[in-house]
């Protein structure tokens, strides 16, 4: 890790390409900001390449690279982590998201997932990456302690099927959650924002659940899907 108390033009521009997706899988690096993630990422097993502090480098600098309205006072480049899926998946509860594009929604779900001790989120390749900014800020430092696997989500939900484990999923048309038995070894799929889940993967869900509304008059179409993530995983963790 290496820490400037100068900044030129170069790195200026270098810092600031990796806003742009393209920049960040070529380099192969992102940006976290503030305090509390910059330190969640030096305690973690991510490898921190640079860091910069306003302080050394300047309020200018610091305002040109940072993507904030107001400047942190630090700023990290980390280096990305691709996981890739096991073999065998050992046995607990695990979320796979179909195509979820929002990245408040997937930083928001990373962070459930590590308040509810879900040790790995899988997410379809046509999901938000998971390096996006507003992903990353998101998440509140749990980007560090959890695994995100981009893979094929109706081959994954296969994968739990032929072990003989289940797999649910949330529509409009299933069993109600707060009735239901729920199976603490499982896969929970979570759907598009607009769309929910694909039919491709509704195909191989073997349990579908709903979670009702309780108003008596009219409501909402649906939740959205951070909020329906954190009723359901605190329905399996009950």
């Amino acid at each position: 890790m290496s820490i400037f108390a100068e900044m030129t033009n170069a790195d200026i521009k270098y810092i600031r390409s990796l806003r742009e997706k393209k920049f960040r899988d070529e380099y192969g690096l992102f940006v976290v900001e503030g305090e509390k993630m910059v330190k969640e990422a030096m305690d973690s097993s991510f490898d921190v390449v640079d860091v910069f502090r306003k302080e050394e480098i300047g309020e200018e600098a610091m305002s040109r690279i940072s993507t904030m309205s107001s400047p942190s006072p630090v700023l990290a480049v980390v280096r990305q982590k691709h996981w890739e899926m096991d073999r065998d998946i050992p046995e607990g509860l695990y979320l796979g998201l179909d195509s979820v594009r929002d990245p408040g929604n997937m930083g928001t779900i990373v962070r459930l997932s590590d308040w509810f001790g879900v040790d790995t989120v899988f997410a379809s390749e046509d999901s938000v990456e998971l390096y996006n900014p507003k992903v990353i800020q998101a998440t509140m430092g749990a980007i560090f302690r959890k695994k995100v696997v981009y893979c094929s989500i109706p081959r994954l939900c296969e994968c739990f099927v032929n072990a003989g484990r289940k797999v649910y999923g949330t529509f409009l048309d299933g069993e109600n959650i707060y009735s239901k038995h729920l199976e603490k070894d499982a896969l929970v799929i979570m759907g598009n924002e607009s769309n929910g889940i694909s039919k491709a993967t509704a195909e191989k869900v073997t349990d579908r659940l709903l979670i009702p509304s309780f108003a008596k008059g009219p409501t909402a179409e649906s939740l959205n899907v951070a909020v329906a993530t954190a009723i359901t995983l605190s329905e399996f963790r009950r």
